[in-house]
């Protein structure tokens, strides 16, 4: 079953539905600050969208080098790596902060 989890990204709010564990989804949210902060501090990047896709970018290049040194068949690995992949791949919320669904 969905459970509600709240999150802050870039300073918005979002409440995201998600059958993981509360403290699951805060670890990717985490992960995502993460990268997103590593993107910031390059000093280059002003505009919150152009440092959303740098980052992930970089998250995408990670994962397609973790996979493709992944043996055949890497399991349930894959499997988290492909549903976080499905979750980055969802529209962003739209201006206004409120998350599409």
């Amino acid at each position: 079953m969905k459970q509600a989890v709240h999150a802050t990204i870039l300073g918005q709010q979002y409440t995201l539905k998600s059958d993981s564990a509360p403290e699951e989804v805060a670890r990717v949210v985490a992960f995502v600050n993460e990268k997103l902060s590593e993107v910031a501090a390059s000093g280059r990047i002003v505009d919150t969208a152009n440092l959303a896709v740098l980052a992930l970018l970089n998250v995408s290049a990670a994962y397609l080098k973790l996979r493709d040194g992944m043996p055949a068949g890497g399991g349930e690995i894959e499997s988290r790596l492909q549903r976080l992949l499905e979750r980055l791949e969802r529209p962003c919320p739209d201006a206004d902060g409120a998350p599409e669904h």
